[in-house]
């Protein structure tokens, strides 16, 4: 075989891997998109990894669902697919996720679908991951009505995500992460905040 031939063959063999790599990654897009449309449907726990990743790793072993001491890690069901039956999420319409210590969902994790930050400094805290969007429903919260209330602000954990105007609140969306404590605390029926993922 000349060199010519050899490399001729080589460029081909290029080409064909390159062909090969190319629509591997672009299949795993696709995957990821479509992935990540469906999981606009539930919110997951924290820490939870990227949604393609996180149905490659989760065994459906319902540990992080055990672990949580307040309750609201549930399975999903399967009417919202194959893919996702039996993988946690959070039930943030039945209450709140409590950002507890030691975050003992994550750590029950074994197979890392959900993973605490790797790049943290010694005694470096963690920060809240952010879950969801709460928003303020104004016609049906009472201080927007007339009566002073206050029981979301008094139960948000992180500083400045409930603003006040006056005695009227306001979600701070790029401060808020979502975890539904102060719909859980709020006193309207029904519920004067809402919580989605979008």
């Amino acid at each position: 075989m000349s060199s010519d031939e050899k490399d001729e063959k080589l460029d081909r063999r290029a080409f064909f891997t390159l062909g090969i790599k190319k629509t591997a990654k672009a299949a795993v897009n696709i995957a990821q998109a479509r992935v990540e449309q469906r999981a606009k449907n539930f919110i997951r726990p924290p820490f939870a990894i990227e949604e393609l990743d996180f149905l490659l790793k989760c065994t459906r072993c319902d540990a992080c669902i055990k672990a949580c001491p307040h309750e609201i890690i549930f399975p999903l069901s399967a009417r919202l697919g194959v893919e996702v039956v039996s993988t946690p999420a959070l039930d943030l319409l039945s209450g709140a996720c409590h950002l507890c210590d030691g975050w003992p969902c994550v750590v029950a994790c074994e197979p890392q679908a959900l993973q605490l930050p790797s790049d943290l400094e010694p005694d470096e805290e963690v920060a809240h991951p952010h879950l969801a969007i709460a928003t303020i429903i104004a016609q049906t919260c009472l201080p927007f009505s007339g009566p002073e209330c206050g029981a979301c602000g008094s139960v948000c954990p992180v500083p400045g995500a409930i603003k006040w105007d006056m005695t009227r609140p306001t979600i701070n969306e790029e401060i808020c992460i979502g975890c539904a404590q102060c719909r859980e605390a709020c006193i309207t029926e029904p519920k004067s905040i809402t919580i989605s993922t979008t």
